[in-house]
């Protein structure tokens, strides 16, 4: 997370960059009154019912010096708990245990978050003030993988925000006839051995650790 100490082109891009939120406003039309109507500050029942049914889920969150970080969370659908209308809590499923995002959330009490459907192009943005709870009454509801989690993100709506489907019909992130082939990119074993920068390393270990981690992915 240390920002690259040599030149790059961003250090040359920022030094036209807009200004000011002024200029910014001035390179584009205003919002519609639906774009901004619908923000809310709270779940209704059908934003209840798409982050029932979400298995994708994008946290965003900041440590206090201002370094970002944006990491996925992944169960079956509804494996995020609506608690009311103004809560919602994430079970910590067994990742790689650096806790990036948990320790932002102990450090400044804020988080970001974004709902993915699998297939449907609707997602939902929902932001607030977030804690990180072991309580044993909250995390034995939270049993999505089968057990009670070792703590979970707890997050205090603020905003909720559902956005266009446009992102996702650009992309055509659900329409296979539009991927790229399998081989068109590094597998997550290449990019691993890469960022580790191991040379007794070989694909194969780094093929056997994902393979056990995946195993073994609940525990």
């Amino acid at each position: 997370m240390t920002p690259a100490l040599a030149a790059s082109a961003f250090d040359s891009l920022r030094l036209d960059a807009v200004p000011d939120q002024e200029a910014l406003r001035r390179a584009y039309e205003f919002p519609s009154d639906a774009a901004v109507r619908k923000q809310m500050t709270e779940l209704t029942e059908e934003t209840r019912r798409l982050i029932g049914c979400a298995s994708l889920i994008l946290v965003a969150s900041a440590d206090a010096e201002g370094n970002f970080d944006v990491s996925p969370r992944g169960g079956p659908a509804g494996f995020v708990t609506v608690l009311d209308s103004r809560t919602v809590a994430i079970p910590d499923a067994t990742g790689n245990k650096r806790l990036d995002t948990l320790q932002n959330i102990v450090a400044t009490g804020r988080a970001g978050l974004l709902f993915v459907i699998p297939g449907r192009t609707t997602t939902l943005r929902v932001n607030g003030r977030a804690c990180v709870s072991t309580r044993p009454d909250l995390l034995s509801q939270l049993t999505a993988v089968g057990k009670p989690p070792a703590s979970a993100l707890v997050l205090g709506i603020d905003e909720v925000y559902p956005h266009c489907p446009k992102a996702l019909l650009r992309s055509a992130a659900w329409k296979p006839d539009q991927w790229l082939p399998a081989d068109a990119q590094p597998t997550s074993a290449e990019v691993t051995l890469a960022q580790l920068r191991m040379p007794e390393l070989t694909i194969a270990d780094i093929e056997q650790t994902e393979a056990d981690s995946l195993k073994y992915r609940y525990e």
